[in-house]
């Protein structure tokens, strides 16, 4: 195993005092437990933004707490769900008096951990709205969920989410907005290569040098199918068809279109994934109105790509372009 770390069992915490160096001015991060909070929270009369889940699929989540985003981020361990004291914790650090909205990937350990989180928090007077991501269309069950796994249209909706509650829209109208989201955001991914958790020490599977996996988790979890490596405009063919025929996309949607790094592989690929996605969209008559292209919700070292489709409409494409200032994604700000 190559990596740049010391110890893995520091991995995280040593990984958090980096952050806490490197954006001083947009974040402060709280240990025992570890929480990244937006500098400014509590902000009064604005519902709070609270995510989070396993270390691993940086810049998600802690790269996305500040201005028009999250304002708290619960780190657990690689590829571990946060404890319930974290989002505690965080909750009560981000509550200015309007409710707190927690976004909460559809995995096994977040789920059961924002809830009990959240009984505690509304035990402690605070307004909790819980919302569940499950956009992946792969597989309807994984060895972490029951049900479709969240992935990249989480990262959509704590944007768009995030400036909703920047305008002070209402606790459940942000919460409504991210079920919106939800309901509107499809995606899939697949690997060339497999990761290695630092305190395992090998890759979490195997994949012969010609081979790719469709439909993998953000976790190394198995797909749909194992398939020899094929050119670009085959696996978006692979990935952007059950996208498109889940929700179902039609001629006319208007979409962003997220093209997603799992953390091993080049923007120039990346790049080339969405020159084909581009054409197999508008082959569809799909226009392509806005688009995210980057490693935002990776995988350690993986090498792959994920797709996601989020249907828009002029609300939700007004929140998308509103101003966001955060380590990991900044504009209009």
């Amino acid at each position: 195993m190559k990596k740049l770390i010391n110890d893995p069992a520091d991995v995280v915490k040593e990984a958090l005092q980096g952050v806490a160096l490197a954006h001083a001015g947009r974040v402060r991060v709280m240990t025992d437990p570890n929480v990244v909070v937006r500098a400014d929270a509590p902000v009064a009369g604005k519902v709070g933004l609270v995510s989070g889940g396993g270390s691993g699929h940086e810049p998600m989540h802690g790269g996305f707490v500040g201005p028009g985003m999250l304002d708290a981020a619960c780190p657990g361990e690689v590829f571990t769900s946060p404890t319930p004291d974290q989002m505690l914790v965080a909750t009560k650090a981000v509550d200015g008096g309007a409710g707190v909205v927690h976004i909460v990937k559809n995995y096994t350990g977040d789920i059961l951990n924002f809830e009990m989180a959240a009984d505690l928090a509304r035990e402690e007077g605070i307004a909790i709205e819980s919302v569940v991501i499950d956009d992946d269309v792969a597989v309807q069950d994984s060895l972490y969920t029951a049900g479709r796994r969240g992935v990249g249209t989480t990262v959509l909706a704590e944007k768009i989410c995030g400036a909703a509650a920047e305008q002070r829209r209402s606790l459940a109208e942000v919460a409504d907005l991210c079920r919106k989201v939800n309901a509107n955001g499809r995606s899939m991914g697949m690997a060339l290569t497999s990761c290695t958790v630092p305190a395992a020490g090998k890759p979490t599977f195997e994949l012969g040098e010609m081979e790719m996996e469709i439909g993998i988790g953000i976790h190394g979890e198995p797909g749909r199918e194992r398939k020899v490596v094929a050119p670009v405009h085959e696996v978006v063919e692979m990935l952007a068809t059950p996208i498109v025929d889940d929700l179902p996309f039609a001629a006319g949607d208007r979409v962003l279109a997220f093209v997603n790094g799992m953390g091993g592989t080049p923007l120039i690929e990346l790049y080339i994934v969405y020159y084909e996605l581009h054409k197999f969209l508008s082959g569809r008559g799909i226009e392509i109105s806005r688009n995210l292209i980057g490693p935002y919700i990776t995988s350690l070292e993986m090498q792959g790509c994920s797709i996601t489709l989020l249907k828009l409409d002029d609300d939700l494409t007004a929140l998308w372009d509103a101003p966001v200032n955060t380590p990991g994604l900044r504009w209009g700000a």
